[in-house]
């Protein structure tokens, strides 16, 4: 069964993106598969005057970025580019995984909408370049979860995995999805959701 948040963030992130009903179908698939991950900050601290675009990690943080990055390496492999978030805790969560792909730091991934987030996502392969075919995305609650619940196919069977993004989506989470399409067709209901883990 699909939770009530689970189908809240759904009806939001159409509406956020601007493209329902009538939202892009994801076509002209090839066989390379594409991966994404959607990584939340780690655990962060709040020091006195520090405004929260600037606050740090706390020290549990360090760890679990460190345990992250530990599993993505052990599960998931290389990382062929990183999009960040300029805020100081995603920065340090980047430093702190180890993971040294090209990284791209991305003023409007801080306060993004759900549909800003996809619209980054869309233009990874011209900003870095390159052949991407995993990427990360290292940004903040509540659009974490809604770009991973929004991109999810339900007809994948990834209910279970969905179930437990919408009950919680914790510091030092973060979600699978792949698709085989190209990352400017990434869209709605047009991916697998096949994993979501929180280091711990």
């Amino acid at each position: 069964m699909v939770s009530v948040r689970h189908s809240y963030c759904r009806a939001a992130l159409r509406q956020v993106c601007g493209r329902a009903p009538a939202c892009p179908t994801v076509n002209g698939m090839s066989d390379r598969l594409r991966t994404l991950l959607l990584l939340r900050h780690a655990k962060s601290d709040y020091p006195d005057g520090v405004v929260d675009h600037d606050r740090p990690l706390a020290s549990r943080g360090v760890r679990e970025a460190a345990l992250a990055g530990d599993w993505i390496r052990s599960t998931i492999g290389d990382i062929d580019a990183v999009l960040c978030s300029t805020a100081t805790r995603t920065r340090q969560t980047l430093e702190q995984t180890g993971i040294t792909a090209p990284v791209q730091f991305v003023d409007r991934i801080y306060d993004a909408t759900a549909g800003i987030l996809i619209e980054e996502v869309n233009g990874a392969q011209a900003r870095f370049g390159e052949d991407v075919s995993t990427l990360l995305v290292i940004g903040h609650e509540p659009v974490m979860s809604s770009v991973a619940l929004g991109l999810a196919d339900e007809r994948s069977g990834n209910g279970p995995v969905a179930d437990k993004i919408s009950a919680k989506y914790p510091t030092s989470s973060v979600a699978v999805l792949r698709s085989s399409a190209p990352w400017e067709q990434w869209a709605l209901r047009g991916a697998e959701l096949i994993d979501f883990h929180t280091a711990r």
